[in-house]
């Protein structure tokens, strides 16, 4: 019995999807709905950067999670999927300029503006409590 490589890893990678997606946050898995979602969004948008990494597993994730608990959230939240969804990645780190490419990683953005930015480098090596923090200061700063 045999499976293919991509159905392998589309039901590998589908929980890591399901982290973020059932928090309510609308998956892009295109370049087109990353145009059409981000391009246009109005007021604040969340767009997590997701990932198969254990810093996205341990601290990402848990992170984006506690900061949605918040009284104070973005109007719009957006995934894309790095190494799954590459062209829908590429499109989405067009926004993100001038940081470098980097997985996972969370921007907030305001009427189309890149307003804060958390690289992988500033989440591998912190808590999903502090990443948390960040992202709830960050909200109150931004989205009020």
């Amino acid at each position: 019995m045999s499976m293919s490589f991509d159905r392998y890893m589309r039901d590998m990678i589908q929980p890591m999807r399901d982290e973020l997606t059932n928090l309510g946050i609308q998956e892009l898995t295109t370049p087109e709905e990353v145009e059409a979602q981000v391009a246009n969004a109005k007021g604040t948008a969340l767009i997590v950067i997701n990932s198969v990494c254990g810093c996205a597993a341990g601290q990402c994730r848990p992170g984006v999670a506690m900061a949605l608990e918040h009284a104070v959230v973005p109007d719009q939240l957006f995934t894309v999927f790095a190494g799954q969804d590459k062209e829908a990645t590429a499109k989405a780190r067009e926004y993100f300029a001038p940081y470098a490419p980097s997985s996972p990683s969370i921007a907030l953005m305001k009427d189309g503006e890149l307003v804060h930015f958390i690289e992988r480098h500033s989440i591998e090596d912190r808590s999903a409590q502090e990443i948390a923090a960040e992202l709830t200061e960050a909200f109150d700063r931004v989205c009020k």
